[in-house]
């Protein structure tokens, strides 16, 4: 019986020494950039190698050490002051795919081919670079084109339509890089060159393999055109972390997706973690917004958990996307936090807007405004140390442009009216201050109202009364918006026409301003 024992104990041994490794190699300063470690190219101590769970250190001669099981993909932690290469299309090379045998080859869109036995040194090379504190970074919400004619609006519109300046670094797009049909992501990287930005992304649920049998299979052609959909880097003082958090197929039932995370991403954060002070601004980019105290759409315990692992960092800024929506959301210990100052997640409004619906304009480009009336865009993340502010920026339109103001066009000389200024300060959230006056009168402060935007129920009715097909596709029906402010309007002063003068006061302390003109007749 003990000798029975003994042979299965050094059979499931084997297996298991058989089918996890130990990778070696360097992380090295590549001085002449051919991507090859060369006897005179120093090696890089204390940077950090994971395996997508474990993280390690490089010893002082750059040389690290980890384990890695088939399926898993090495990647390094690009520290400050130095770059990982980026291929032809600006990508961050900073990963090893271990896939022996390669993604399955019966799903529609194909993944990792194979990449044969592990190599005897798996090396990164890293470029120095200067690295201020104070830059900027590009923030993209979901793409998600259906199509080359989507792609074309998303170049035009939005691509294009970007000013970099001095301060501008490097871009993010927060997932759903297209919508479902995953040959398109070549084409999109294609056309994200032209930003000559290095650019990093996240994984959306429809970016996802959806012929997967399990979560750990449903990124590989993001693996594929991306690298690791769980990985980190830093850049000056902040600590960026990528994470994909849908869970497909739903652990609960099988279909659909949940929001969360695998036992191994909880791992990579909680061991990534151990080598970041707690002075760093941590930047967390994940696709779905964690705004659900349910557990509906995302698993409570993972958030927790993830919250529990954030709480002792100074700054921490979460961003996510997914909404087609912008909103401004904060965690307290209502929600499970317990930091000591409530948790800010930006969830960003996209650069589809509302997936490419609405009336087309002179050059052939959708309008796009989203259900809560923020206008198709993307934002800037400024970051100065270890802090941070936002800046959204609407395509096609000047940067000072932060709001929209509805009210009538004429009104009664000392008459009556049921109608309201109303302002959609596009950043804006409950507790921001916001104040209008009309000529030379004292500011008044607005009402905190959210509801449905009134300048986007124009939109809609302009589709549903025409007589005539109009370009383009109708929008979406209107949802609450987070950002709206309302005021009384003046039927008191002389007839003649009047300003409508807004002020919005951000998060941040950055005063907007906004102006709109209606006329009172006699």
């Amino acid at each position: 019986m003990k000798k029975n024992l003994l042979i299965l104990f050094l059979l499931v041994s084997s297996i298991a020494i058989y089918s996890q490794q130990v990778a070696t190699g360097y992380v090295f300063d590549d001085a002449n950039r051919n991507g090859k470690k060369e006897r005179r190219e120093a090696g890089i101590a204390n940077v950090a190698v994971s395996n997508g769970s474990d993280v390690v250190l490089t010893d002082d001669k750059g040389y690290y050490s980890i384990a890695v099981d088939e399926g898993n993909t090495l990647f390094v932690i690009k520290p400050s002051g130095y770059m990982t290469p980026v291929d032809e299309h600006f990508i961050p090379i900073f990963y090893y795919h271990h896939k022996p045998e390669g993604s399955p080859d019966s799903f529609t869109y194909k993944g990792v081919p194979p990449t044969g036995k592990l190599p005897k040194s798996i090396n990164f090379p890293l470029y120095k670079q200067g690295e201020s504190n104070n830059f900027t970074v590009v923030i993209f919400g979901d793409p998600q084109p259906y199509s080359i004619q989507d792609l074309d609006y998303f170049t035009r519109k939005i691509v294009h339509d970007v000013k970099k300046t001095d301060k501008t670094v490097f871009g993010i797009s927060l997932g759903d890089i297209v919508g479902d049909n995953l040959d398109l992501l070549p084409i999109y990287k294609e056309r994200m060159r032209h930003l000559q930005l290095p650019w990093y992304n996240v994984m959306g649920n429809h970016d996802m393999n959806y012929d997967a049998p399990s979560d750990e299979l449903s990124d590989e052609s993001f693996e594929l055109n991306f690298g690791s959909a769980n990985y980190a880097f830093n850049y000056g003082d902040a600590h960026f972390i990528i994470l994909d958090n849908i869970l497909y197929p739903d652990p609960r039932d099988g279909k659909g997706y949940w929001g969360g995370y695998r036992e191994d991403q909880l791992l990579f954060l909680e061991n990534n973690l151990k080598h970041v002070p707690h002075d760093k601004l941590i930047v967390l980019s994940q696709h779905i917004q964690m705004k659900d105290d349910s557990g509906n759409s995302y698993r409570l315990e993972d958030r927790q958990r993830v919250f529990d692992l954030l709480k002792d960092y100074e700054n921490v800024l979460i961003m996510s996307a997914h909404t087609h929506l912008q909103q401004q959301i904060e965690y307290t210990e209502v929600n499970g936090w317990k930091g000591h100052k409530p948790l800010h997640e930006y969830n960003v409004g996209t650069t589809s807007g509302d997936w490419y619906s609405g009336k087309h304009n002179e050059n052939g480009l959708p309008d796009a405004t989203m259900r809560d009336g923020t206008p198709q865009g993307y934002a800037f993340l400024n970051i100065n140390g270890n802090s941070y502010d936002v800046n959204y920026q609407v395509a096609g339109r000047e940067s000072d442009y932060q709001m929209n103001i509805y009210a009538p066009r004429v009104v009664p000389h000392k008459g009556r009216t049921t109608s309201q200024i109303v302002v959609n300060f596009f950043m804006g959230a409950r507790g921001d201050k916001v104040e209008y006056r009309i000529g030379d009168e004292e500011w008044r402060t607005m009402r905190y109202t959210p509801g449905i935007d009134p300048n986007y129920w124009v939109k809609l009715m302009e589709w549903d009364f025409t007589e005539e097909l109009l370009p383009g596709r109708r929008p979406s029906n209107p949802v609450t918006s987070s950002h709206l402010w309302s005021g009384t309007i003046r039927l008191d002063l002389p007839p003649g026409e009047h300003t409508i003068e807004v002020r919005a006061t951000d998060r941040y302390g950055n005063t907007h301003f906004g102006k709109r003109d209606y006329t009172i007749l006699e």
